[in-house]
């Protein structure tokens, strides 16, 4: 699809790394012409493959903030809309973005070029790969995963993100103090969320009265899921922790 070097790799990590249960599911859709030229022009600088050989240098990666600017990231980000807001509302923190989607991918990049956000960086791959291989112990100031899929099919359950392995894996590179925010429009999700993070000890919950996070936090901006999952009559739960 993309010249060497020009473009994300179809899995980058698939011949260095085990199989092991996924919790996405690679979508096929069309990149426009205009998300393909975002690519092409900002994937060299602002992009990486997540393939688990080697950490990253965050002051490096984010070479337009100062050395120990606070760098988020965030796992699954759609069509990166939300994700451009936020950088734009916060533009002296970096935010690396991990997601599977080469549409969603491009059209995050074209944003942020349109905007001249600088404090964006996109990378392609599993997210479990790049926290555990890629990150340094206490190299993140917080964590976002906003509304992953849900496998609301009970046999499914084993492929959610949000469980005690990977708040586990998580807990590394946060540093102490870091803010996980995650929200989903799902209710049984939405509980177990809540029931893994408040039992693990390397979190504690921010809202008062141990509950979820209400109102919505004014951090996250309203995302084309929520709205979707709104219209369908879904109550959207907000979960706001701190890294201990």
């Amino acid at each position: 699809m993309f010249a060497s070097g020009a473009g994300p790799a179809a899995d980058p990590a698939g011949s260095h790394h085990e199989r092991r249960i996924r919790s996405f599911q690679p979508r096929r859709s069309r990149v426009t012409h205009g998300q393909r030229k975002a690519l092409e022009r900002r994937w060299p600088h602002w992009g990486l493959d997540v393939d688990g050989l080697s950490r990253l240098d965050l002051d490096a990666l984010f070479d337009t903030l100062p050395d120990g600017a606070p760098v988020v990231c965030e796992i699954g980000f759609g069509m990166g809309e939300a994700t451009a807001e936020m950088a734009a509302a916060d533009p002296g923190t970096g935010i690396l973005a991990v997601d599977v989607h080469t549409p969603g991918q491009g059209n995050l990049l074209r944003l942020a070029d349109r905007a001249g956000l600088s404090n964006v960086r996109v990378a392609n791959g599993d997210a479990v790969i790049l926290l555990q291989r890629m990150l340094a112990p206490d190299s993140l100031t917080g964590l976002r995963v906003y509304f992953p899929d849900p496998w609301p099919k009970k046999r499914h359950h084993k492929r959610r993100i949000v469980q005690r392995a990977f708040l586990d894996l998580a807990a590394v590179p946060l540093r102490s103090g870091a803010l996980v925010h995650l929200a989903t429009d799902w209710e049984p999700y939405a509980e177990q969320m809540l029931e893994v993070l408040t039992e693990h000890p390397a979190y504690e919950n921010t809202a008062e009265g141990g509950g979820f996070a209400e109102p919505r936090p004014p951090v996250r901006p309203t995302t084309r899921f929520e709205r979707q999952g709104l219209g369908k009559g879904h109550a959207v739960r907000d979960l706001l922790f701190r890294r201990v």
